[in-house]
């Protein structure tokens, strides 16, 4: 496209008023809420389905639900349960694509609840950055690693793994913290030579954890 408009000697469009994407997305953290699939396919060949929800602000990640068949008044119910598992008091704006199980009435869910849905650009997956983000590092760290076996047991994967991640991940995106740390504090630095420290294999030692030894 662009090489179009040059050619025909089209110059960019000026820079029009209010903040760059980038900009609302960082000034807007601590109300953004965003959601997206992770597609799964286990031993039988059968995809699955994991409805994955992150809140800006701390990275927190949620999993709301695992299904093969993804209608559209499942991802409705699972809004409903979303709303009600979370504090939606400080949310304003819910960021989603534009896949066919997010309907009008997954909308209006957010609606009634004071929330702006606001839908991403077809094939613009950095639209949605933040929650594509979470996807790849979870295949990466868990399911490029790991044959998941049925429903039970990806939702039951998951449901460890984020656990991982939102206590004892550290995340660049908020300085090296956990997300429970970021919504409490940091913790105070020690010198590791004066303590001893626990590892804790998780998920098949797929991933260990560590703790100062009590």
């Amino acid at each position: 496209m662009w090489n179009i408009l040059n050619l025909a000697g089209i110059d960019p469009a000026p820079r029009r008023s209010g903040p760059t994407w980038k900009q609302f997305l960082s000034a807007q953290a601590e109300h953004i809420v965003a959601v997206d699939f992770l597609h799964v396919d286990t031993v039988n060949l059968t995809r699955l389905c994991a409805l994955i929800m992150l809140e800006h602000g701390s990275r927190r990640a949620h999993l709301r639900s695992v299904t093969a068949n993804p209608t559209g008044s499942w991802t409705t119910q699972a809004a409903r349960s979303l709303l009600i598992d979370t504090d939606a008091t400080k949310l304003k704006f819910l960021i989603r694509d534009r896949g066919g199980q997010f309907t009008d009435a997954f909308d209006a869910v957010f609606a009634d609840a004071g929330l702006r849905v606001i839908n991403s650009s077809p094939q613009a997956p950095k639209a949605n950055a933040h929650c594509e983000r979470i996807i790849g590092t979870v295949r990466r760290e868990l399911l490029d690693s790991m044959l998941i076996l049925n429903e039970h047991h990806l939702r039951r994967t998951l449901t460890r793994y984020l656990e991982h991640y939102n206590t004892a991940r550290p995340h660049r995106g908020i300085g090296q913290l956990s997300p429970s740390q970021a919504e409490t504090s940091p913790p105070t630095p020690i010198d590791l030579a004066d303590h001893r420290v626990h590892r804790t294999a998780i998920l098949g030692d797929l991933i260990n954890e560590y703790q100062i030894a009590s």
